[in-house]
């Protein structure tokens, strides 16, 4: 039974699929070298193809490939307490020439 409309042949809701935008040094230059490719940390289970079915009915636009990179999370101490940055998966979305995702930095 689906819960809502976004929830489309993949199991889970695609708003629980892409967590946020990714703003950093590196993934600015990436997207200025070539201005179709995103970057976003996504859910660590979802797949390429639930993270296409995402981004492609969250925005609208036409995704030609994804590369997605797992990483693990680290220890860290503050004083004698020792925790852990949790588990990540980062997801580079290139789309469409002459499509655009409107980015919040970008506003």
């Amino acid at each position: 039974m689906k819960r809502y409309d976004y929830e489309v042949e993949i199991g889970m809701d695609i708003r629980d699929i892409i967590k946020k935008p990714i703003v950093t040094e590196k993934a600015t230059i990436l997207k200025e070298k070539d201005k179709s490719k995103y970057t976003f940390v996504v859910d660590k289970d979802a797949n390429k193809f639930q993270i296409k079915q995402a981004v492609e009915t969250l925005f609208k636009v036409k995704v030609k490939n994804i590369h997605t990179a797992n990483y693990v999370g680290k220890s860290k101490r503050m004083g004698k307490n020792i925790g852990y940055k949790s588990d990540w998966k980062k997801a580079i979305v290139k789309i469409d020439e002459g499509q655009e995702i409107q980015m919040a930095d970008e506003v």
